[in-house]
């Protein structure tokens, strides 16, 4: 049975066994799942292909590379220089994504700062690049939910 997603449960299977164990070979992906290496790996380059799998990039945290703020900004544009505004906070390193928004806001920034005063610096820089109307900053107090996918994971996969 496959999802408006296009992932049935054998891909929700696979993915989730692959989000619990991020260096599993396809071998032991295959021995984990009951599936032959060869379908492992062809619903996998399938996966890849319709960009239901975007990144193998292991998650870093901020802090300890010695950036511990982490703040998200919401940020008003000139529809018209959207394009401009989302280029230029591709150029400021301490930017670890930009999300396109509906609503008020037109962005939403997420960033890491090393202190408040390196916040402001970089609050600044982000009010400053042309075409931006106006930022609003709130600080991340503590993560209450860790990023996951595990429970949507295990709804397709027929675990939940």
């Amino acid at each position: 049975m496959r999802t408006g997603g296009g992932i049935d449960a054998t891909d929700a299977r696979l993915l989730l066994a692959l989000a619990e164990s991020p260096r599993a070979s396809v071998l032991a992906l295959a021995e984990r799942l009951g599936l032959s290496r060869n379908t492992v790996q062809a619903r996998l380059a399938g996966l890849e292909a319709r960009g239901a799998v975007t990144s193998f990039e292991r998650r870093i945290n901020p802090a300890a590379l010695g950036y511990p703020l982490t703040a998200f900004v919401t940020v008003q544009v000139v529809q018209r220089r959207l394009a401009e505004v989302a280029a230029a906070l591709d150029g400021v390193p301490e930017v670890i994504e930009v999300l396109g928004l509906s609503g008020q806001a037109d962005l939403l920034v997420q960033v890491a700062a090393r202190d408040a005063d390196d916040l402001y610096r970089i609050a600044g820089q982000l009010l400053a690049t042309e075409g931006v109307e106006r930022t609003t900053t709130s600080l991340v107090m503590r993560t209450l939910v860790e990023h996951r996918l595990a429970p949507l994971l295990k709804r397709l996969a027929g675990q939940a």
